[in-house]
């Protein structure tokens, strides 16, 4: 057993002479949490046992069982109901276990793992998150761990607010390391990265970073390293929010660097109250945006992709607005929802699925990008003209789809034509695919050689909650009727576009 402390513990071991241990719900790394019975009062709980790493010194170890003590003395003297019910802390082999109310539901993260949030249903969130953590600060207790992974999304649409492992309680001594740095980084305040003393503040911050996370589908700052995405949190400028509606000014104002002039839970609440008082009402307590029952042109997300540059030396292109086309599509759709001549190929290597014709070439493209991340992608040509449809997958991303779009246009505007050629001509728009955030872009584009016809080029960006950027895109000559054969063509492929979890 990690900590060696204590025999093996299990399924069927009785702690504290009343918790019958039953199964293990999750494990993190100080602790894992059980699914326990008390026998005393018949009834299922939960069980945080310890678990400190086996090179851990005497001291660590001591250090380690005392902050699960403050823990529970954190979430105990806190009275909400969006706070998880300390019942008992008991001694078992010298290690304090901490038992608890039972949640049944999912976290926030888990949630998110199949799409954003709308507005609505965030703010719903963010308000019974924001309950808790000003009674936390009314109580003395700052958090300092806000993150999707730790919000429970649970049955009666009830929020829970729990893992008060790293809480600092007022008046208490601290117990790490002077320096030392605890928690989710892309989640911590501005004032903490710089050393100074965190207060409400910072906690407000990191709910302000989770919500925009919950309706764009990607942590603002988040890099690829720890201390990039600490410089990021320090400099980096707030990417504009583009799914979060109303919810926007609330963004703005919980994450502004400095801690005085950063919106307060009295300022948060009424507007939290304003949105969540016109919401729907949610036929779950984690009811994800669903872009199932639109039109193709209506799911259809935004802008642009690069791999194309592997293929034709050129980025992407294209210049016409998604227009509907559902009368067309109905006509040549087959039973199973397959336009007449296309094929539905499972891409099992990007976790997605979409159509192109049947008699088209396939070819895939496997690489690493120069920053480490996987790249996959597959293009299918025409075999009689030069048109062709492309997806792709590629780790490790920092941006939102439309920060990544408006990036593109903004390089690709800048770059010299070709002899001969014209400028590119780009659009970019927002939208969702599958309540992910996502936008498409259109451009035209001049080739290499003078002679060959301009390019129009419609691209798809979607950006995961697991920081996976996703595109799709058809490339077709310009010219006259090039923007309704894109757009065709777009909407077909589409009839199958499907992201599925990785």
């Amino acid at each position: 057993m990690s900590g060696g402390a204590g025999p093996e513990s299990g399924a069927g071991r009785l702690v504290g002479g009343r918790y019958r241990l039953l199964e293990r719900l999750g494990a993190g790394g100080m602790g894992t949490v059980w699914r326990a019975h008390d026998e005393v009062v018949d009834r299922d709980v939960a069980i945080k046992e310890p678990r400190v790493p086996e090179n851990f010194t005497p001291a660590e170890r001591r250090t380690a069982h005392l902050r699960m003590e403050r823990e529970a003395r954190a979430a105990a003297r806190i009275d909400h109901p969006s706070v998880v019910a300390i019942h008992d802390v008991v001694s078992e082999d010298g290690r304090p276990w901490i038992v608890m109310e039972l949640l049944r539901g999912r976290s926030l993260a888990e949630a998110l793992e199949e799409g954003t949030l709308a507005p609505q249903e965030a703010a719903r969130i963010g308000l019974a998150v924001l309950g808790a953590l000003t009674a936390a600060h009314e109580a003395g207790v700052l958090h300092r761990d806000v993150k999707p992974g730790n919000v429970m999304l649970g049955r009666h649409d009830r929020v829970v607010l729990t893992d008060f492992g790293i809480a600092q309680v007022e008046g208490e001594q601290k117990l790490t390391e002077t320096g030392g740095f605890i928690g989710s980084p892309e989640y911590i305040a501005p004032e903490r990265v710089l050393g100074r003393r965190p207060g409400p503040e910072s906690d407000l911050w990191s709910l302000g970073v989770m919500l925009y996370q919950a309706v764009e589908g990607v942590s603002p700052f988040r890099r690829q390293t720890t201390p990039s995405t600490l410089q990021a949190i320090l400099l980096a400028e707030l990417p504009p929010p583009q799914q979060a509606g109303e919810l926007a000014a609330l963004l703005g104002g919980l994450l502004r660097k400095e801690p005085e002039g950063r919106l307060t839970a009295q300022g948060a609440r009424p507007m939290l109250h304003a949105l969540t008082a016109v919401a729907p009402k949610a036929t779950a307590p984690y009811a994800p945006t669903r872009a199932a029952g639109a039109s193709p042109a209506q799911r259809a997300p935004a802008p642009v992709r690069r791999w194309l540059r592997s293929r034709t030396g050129m980025a992407a292109g294209a210049t016409s607005a998604i227009a509907v086309l559902a009368v067309t599509l109905a006509l040549v759709m087959s039973d199973d929802g397959v336009p007449d001549g296309w094929k539905r190929y499972d891409e099992y290597r990007m976790h997605l699925s979409v159509a192109a014709p049947a008699d088209w070439t396939i070819k895939t493209h496997d690489d690493l990008d120069k920053e480490g991340g996987a790249y996959r992608g597959t293009s299918y040509t025409s075999p009689k003209e030069p048109v062709w449809i492309g997806v792709d997958r590629k780790e490790k991303v920092t941006e939102t789809a439309r920060a990544i779009a408006d990036r593109w246009k903004s390089e690709h505007e800048k770059e010299t034509p070709p002899p001969g050629g014209s400028p590119r001509v780009t659009k970019v728009e927002s939208t969702t695919r599958q309540g992910r955030d996502a936008a498409v872009l259109t451009e035209t584009y001049s080739q290499n050689s003078k002679e060959a016809p301009r390019r129009l080029l419609k691209t798809l960006i979607v950006v995961t909650s697991h920081q996976e950027r996703l595109t799709l895109t058809v490339d077709v000559p310009d010219g006259k009727d090039a923007s309704g054969k894109a757009e065709d063509l777009f909407d077909k492929a589409l009839t199958t576009y499907q992201i599925r979890k990785a």
